[in-house]
C-alpha cells in the first residue's frame, strides 16, 4: 500500500555547521508534492548545504530532514530522489546513451533510455563520447541522466550553467513537462529570471536561514518601491546615494540604476543637478531589485 505523505520534502528547526561556519541555522521549510520551487541567494546562503541534506549527503546537526516522509538516505535507497549537481564530471569516453544506459539501470523504475534522450532534445550527440561535449552538452547530459531514474523528487543544481539562449529556453521547455506530470522539481540558480518564469514557489537564503518564501509576486511585494533606469556619463555613486528617495545605487558604464522609496523626489533632483541625464525610465521593484534588498541588508548587518 502506499504511505500518503503530506510534504515531498520538510526541513524541521535544521542547523548544520561546518566548524565555525554556521551554514544553515534553524530552517523550517515545507515542500508539497508536484510543486516545483526555485531556492535563491547569494554565494554562501546556505543553498549548497540545504541540496546536500535534501540528498543524504550530509546529516543535520539539528533538526530533522524527511523526503516523502523518509529519511533522505532512505529515499534514496528507495530510487525517489534524482540529483544533478554542480560538480562531478562525466565517465570518459563512454557515449552519452552508454551512460544514460548505466544509469538506468540502477533504479527500479527507470524511463526508456531512447525516450529520455528524445524528451531531453540530445539525439544530436546521443552517440558521442563524454569527453567531446561541450559545457552546454555536459549539462543537458547530466540532466537526461536526472530524469532517467524517474524519481519523485528531482533537485537541480544550477542545471543551465554553460548553457546558450537557446539550450536554457529547450531545458526549461522539458522541465515544465516533467513538472506538469506531478513530479517535485527544485532548483537552485543565479538566473533569476528562470526562477522568476518557471518556479511556483521561490526559497530565498541568507546567511543560513529564510528570509522570505513565496510566489515571485509575493517576493516582490516585500519591498515595494520604484526602481529608476537612465544613461548619465561621468557621475559619482555616492553623488546617486545622496538624491532623495535613494536607498540603493548601481553603475554600469554610463547606464545608472537607483532604488527608490521615491522615485518622483529622486527623478526631479536628479534632472535639477543632472540635466544631461537621457532614456530615463521607471518602474516597480522586480525581483532582482528585491533579491539585493532582502539579502544584501542581512549581509550588511552581519558586517557590523
Amino acid at each position: 500500500m502506499t504511505r500518503h505523505v503530506r510534504y515531498g520534502v520538510e526541513f524541521a528547526a535544521v542547523s548544520k555547521s561546518y566548524g565555525a561556519v554556521r551554514a544553515v541555522r534553524g530552517v523550517d521549510l515545507q515542500i508539497a508534492p508536484g510543486e516545483t520551487v526555485a531556492l535563491l541567494g547569494p554565494n554562501g546562503a546556505g543553498k549548497s548545504t540545504a541540496i546536500d541534506l535534501m540528498l543524504g549527503l550530509a546529516v543535520p546537526d539539528a533538526g530533522s530532514v524527511r523526503i516523502f516522509g523518509d529519511e533522505p538516505r532512505a529515499a534514496t535507497r528507495a530510487g525517489r530522489i534524482g540529483g544533478m549537481l554542480q560538480l562531478g564530471g562525466l565517465i570518459p569516453y563512454l557515449t552519452v546513451r552508454e551512460l544514460i544506459t548505466s544509469v538506468a539501470a540502477l533504479y527500479p523504475n527507470a524511463l526508456s533510455v531512447d525516450d529520455v534522450i528524445t524528451i531531453t532534445a540530445i539525439g544530436d550527440f546521443a552517440d558521442r563520447p563524454t569527453n567531446k561535449l561541450s559545457g552546454g552538452q555536459i549539462q543537458r547530459a547530466r540532466f537526461a541522466m536526472t530524469l532517467v531514474a524517474n524519481t519523485d523528487l528531482l533537485i537541480l543544481d544550477e542545471p543551465t550553467v554553460a548553457m546558450d539562449v537557446e539550450g536554457r529556453r529547450e531545458f526549461w521547455t522539458t522541465v515544465r513537462g516533467i513538472a506538469a506530470s506531478g513530479k517535485t522539481v527544485i532548483f537552485a540558480t543565479h538566473y533569476l529570471d528562470e526562477a522568476d518564469e518557471y518556479a511556483d514557489r521561490i526559497v530565498l537564503m541568507s546567511q543560513g536561514e529564510i528570509v522570505a518564501d513565496g510566489a515571485s509576486t509575493e517576493i516582490r511585494g516585500l519591498v515595494g518601491g520604484q526602481v529608476v533606469r537612465a544613461t548619465l556619463a561621468g557621475v559619482a555613486e555616492a553623488e546617486l546615494l545622496a538624491l532623495p528617495g535613494v536607498i540603493a545605487a548601481e553603475l554600469r558604464g554610463d547606464s545608472i540604476m537607483l532604488s527608490c522609496t521615491d522615485s518622483d523626489a529622486a527623478v526631479r533632483e536628479l534632472f535639477a543637478s543632472h540635466p544631461s541625464v537621457k532614456n530615463l525610465s521607471v518602474a516597480a521593484a522586480g525581483l532582482e531589485e528585491a533579491f539585493l534588498q532582502l539579502t544584501g541588508n542581512r549581509e550588511r548587518e552581519a558586517v557590523r
